[in-house]
């Protein structure tokens, strides 16, 4: 028998007694039943809320291997890349207006056509490139498809891999002005610099199919982001100054295009002069790296290949100045340029780390976001 029992026959002759002491004490075990009745409805409604957990995202599921995502960003930084060398091509042997309008090749005729005017190697190297772009367009295509694939869904990872697509249209309508317009040297070197913003951007899509979508945690102090920040700006303005040279040498894309009129020695100068001061930065970037401590092995694989690769680069720009810019080191230089990007934007994707992010949930646990697709 509890001790509640035992107590209750008592408590029964207590509130008999006395009227007024009972009423008293009537009232007052009215209110703590009350009261009890309503901590327990209180209490029975607290067990059976949904607890709140923080928990990380849980790995997703995706329908296609993660070898098979990475592989296709890939791609699409080669045929990025790529384009820009076949473009490259088509302005040193001349084909620029191989085809002359656009989108059709000839009025009437979406491929070439024998012409009185146009040699027929000519028409077939301008269509060929047009033909590449379509094969760019389709890779692009495909990452997008494999990001939106991903599960759960990836908006940064999706984002990304829309500007693939994206990006080879509005190349689209840069190449079509710029044949419209007949090979204006201005559209000429947009049509490149927008090349490059796409290598770049495709370099962090192969990252972002093997990282999470956290805000980056970055390997490196203050002062070392400042370092690598302004070796990317004078990146950026290294090759427009290559573009601006381009745009006032020899080789247009056709013998009747207007030429930049400026000093193809002076813009030259400044070509030279961005490239000793981008490797300048990269061999302070070195030395502070090496002051820092920790850094990842393969951020520092990465900066020796770029150091290497920039080396390169400028030797053949060297040479080819002093060859007289012959059409196979133009375009060598185009592949060169491309290869700095391409490391440069790998350089920095080593130097931070994007963890899982971490998903608030109610009752069981729904991740919100994933690091990757496997």
């Amino acid at each position: 028998m509890s001790a509640l029992e035992a107590y209750t026959p008592r408590l029964h002759t207590a509130l008999t007694t006395s009227s007024t002491t009972g009423n008293a004490l009537r009232m007052l075990l009215a209110w703590a039943a009350a009261t009890a009745v309503l901590a327990a409805r209180t209490l029975r409604l607290s067990l059976s809320l949904p607890t709140i957990n923080v928990v990380r995202a849980a790995p997703s599921r995706n329908r296609l291997p993660a070898y098979l995502a990475r592989a296709t960003a890939i791609a699409a930084v080669i045929t990025q890349a790529g384009i820009a060398v076949t473009g490259s091509v088509v302005r040193v042997t001349g084909s620029g207006l191989g085809c002359p309008t656009w989108p059709r090749c000839f009025p009437g005729s979406l491929v070439p056509q024998p012409h009185p005017e146009v040699a027929t190697v000519h028409q077939w190297i301008e269509f060929g490139n047009r033909l590449l772009t379509g094969l760019v367009g389709l890779v692009g295509l495909a990452c997008l498809v494999v990001a939106v694939a991903v599960r759960p869904r990836r908006w940064r990872l999706v984002s990304l891999a829309a500007t693939m697509p994206l990006g080879v249209v509005v190349q689209a309508v840069l190449g079509g002005v710029t044949v419209l317009t007949g090979l204006t040297w201005w559209t000429v070197a947009v049509h490149f610099l927008v090349s490059m913003v796409l290598v770049w951007l495709a370099v962090l899509l192969v990252a972002a199919f093997t990282e999470g979508d956290a805000p980056p945690r970055w390997h490196l102090p203050g002062p070392l982001r400042g370092l690598l920040y302004t070796a990317t700006t004078v990146l950026a303005a290294l090759l427009v100054a290559g573009t601006l040279v381009t745009s006032a040498g020899p080789h247009a894309g056709n013998t009747a295009t207007p030429r930049l009129t400026v000093s193809v020695p002076a813009l030259t100068q400044l070509h030279a002069d961005l490239l000793v001061g981008f490797l300048g930065l990269l061999v302070g970037l070195g030395f502070a790296l090496r002051a820092a401590g920790r850094v990842p092995a393969r951020t520092w694989r990465r900066y020796l290949v770029l150091v290497c690769v920039v080396l390169a680069q400028g030797t053949l720009g060297v040479v080819q100045y002093l060859a007289g810019v012959p059409e196979v080191l133009v375009s060598l230089h185009v592949l060169g340029a491309a290869s700095v990007v391409v490391v440069m934007a790998a350089l920095w994707t080593s130097c931070r780390v994007r963890d899982d992010l971490f998903a608030v949930t109610v009752g069981s646990a729904r991740p919100l976001a994933s690091a990757g697709t496997g």
